[in-house]
């Protein structure tokens, strides 16, 4: 016979040999670096103009960086802090090399589906990584136990308090005192105030909101990681709304990011898990923008159908239960969302089927699907088998045509998605002003 005490056994070798295998993965350093970037790359994939002219812009005023020259003199090479400072110091034309930033926070974007292998942790890794080479600073939020998107960052060692899961617990400890103070008597409270709840929810409670966020190896992109022992999340994350009724369990991270100043990121990016619960409740209630990633195959169809209508009623059921205490909690009910899309990933454009299946998705949600879906390369297979994006893999390390018409691929995705935000920024910043 075998019990609870096997399987913590089995998930402690299992860590420890995960641990190992994640280390040997960044050999052979440990930690992960974000490579340099050729004037090649900066003049026609970021700052669009010849490379020439960045060249002779550069000559002309040496106190700009001037990068790393190979042995050969051939190509200079320069570090994504070096080509920020090149953003905030020329201008073409008369023209910012700066990316918009309309006024207000960051934008919020949940990549989110049921369906696993459809690239949600992809499609976020990818936003994150075009998103900084655009020159804006990125948050992402790994909500997902797998924690690939917090390995494929470079962070591989991660305690599950400094999680999503520990979020929600200070949260639970912030609402519980704010929840208790609202009585005149504290003890005509029904509910727990923070020093009743379970000890380990008080030494977590304690926090402050940045010590949540890690570095990572892009300057300009921080995270909030995730890591398998964050898994019991959803079983913890009922005991306490057990443990106390009046918490609004679904607002926790929306309130985290609301305490953010709001010119420390330029867009927040949630890779979500597999399933709706609470951490994909939560990523849903803070976002302004949903993007699902769905594969061109039926089941993809049938899984992305199934999502939509499970969290819109999820959603339902939260607007109609928590109407009265969601508002004294700081959040709106129902949630809107400025905007859903729908984007179609592993897509190969000679495949009959999938031309099919992209016809279908645009029958059935019209607008809603993104115009320009992530094509199936070889550069991209690589990307998830060595943890590395496309933006983050040396062209010189396969034909230079390969590498460009994947970057090419997500170049066109990022330039939709850019659009599709800006657009929301714009309005959510003209309705904070008015």
């Amino acid at each position: 016979m075998r019990d609870h005490i096997d399987l913590q056994n089995m998930n402690d070798r299992s860590l420890a040999q995960q641990a190992a295998v994640r280390r040997a993965t960044f050999n052979p350093g440990e930690v992960k670096t974000l490579r340099p970037f050729s004037i090649w790359e900066i003049s026609q994939f970021m700052f669009d103009l010849p490379a020439d002219t960045l060249r002779k812009k550069l000559s002309d005023d040496p106190t700009l960086p001037q990068g790393v020259t190979e042995d050969d003199g051939r190509q200079r090479w320069f570090s994504l802090e070096e080509i920020n400072e090149l953003r905030r110091r020329l201008r073409f034309r008369g023209k910012s090399l700066q990316p918009e930033r309309p006024k207000g926070r960051a934008m919020r974007v949940a990549v989110s589906n049921f369906k696993g292998g459809v690239g949600k942790t992809v499609v976020a890794q990818h936003l994150a990584n075009a998103a900084a080479l655009d020159g804006y600073r990125v948050l992402c939020i790994d909500f997902d136990p797998q924690a690939t998107l917090t390995h494929s960052m470079g962070i591989v060692e991660v305690k599950e308090w400094n999680t999503v899961w520990g979020i929600m617990c200070r949260d639970l400890c912030r609402e519980a005192d704010r929840i208790t103070e609202g009585y005149d008597d504290p003890d005509d409270c029904p509910y727990p105030s923070s020093d009743e709840l379970p000890e380990d929810v008080q030494s977590i409670g304690s926090q402050r909101f940045q010590d949540f966020i890690q570095k990572t190896c892009w300057p300009t992109i921080d995270i909030i990681p995730s890591c398998a022992n964050a898994a019991f999340v959803e079983f913890a994350s009922a005991q306490y709304r057990a443990l106390h009724k009046a918490w609004s369990f679904f607002g926790c991270v929306a309130r985290y990011l609301d305490e953010l100043p709001d010119d420390q990121y330029d867009l927040i990016i949630f890779d979500c898990p597999p399933a709706i619960g609470y951490q994909s409740l939560n990523a849903a209630f803070a976002a302004d923008i949903l993007y699902i990633p769905s594969g061109p195959g039926y089941w993809e169809y049938d899984s992305t159908t199934s999502y939509l209508g499970q969290l819109g009623d999820a959603m339902a059921d939260i607007s109609d239960g928590f109407g009265g205490l969601a508002q004294d909690a700081g959040l709106t009910l129902p949630k809107r969302f400025h905007d859903i899309r729908i984007l179609m990933t592993r897509f190969e454009t000679s495949n009959p089927l999938h031309a099919a299946m992209m016809d279908a998705f645009r029958n059935v949600f019209g607008a809603d699907v993104c115009q320009n879906p992530i094509e199936m390369t070889r550069a991209i297979e690589q990307s998830g088998r060595f943890q590395m994006s496309v933006y983050e893999q040396d062209y010189r390390q396969m034909t230079r045509e390969t590498w460009k018409r994947a970057r090419q691929s997500f170049d066109r995705s990022y330039d939709e998605f850019r659009n599709t935000i800006l657009k929301s920024w714009r309005t959510h910043s003209a309705e904070r002003e008015g």
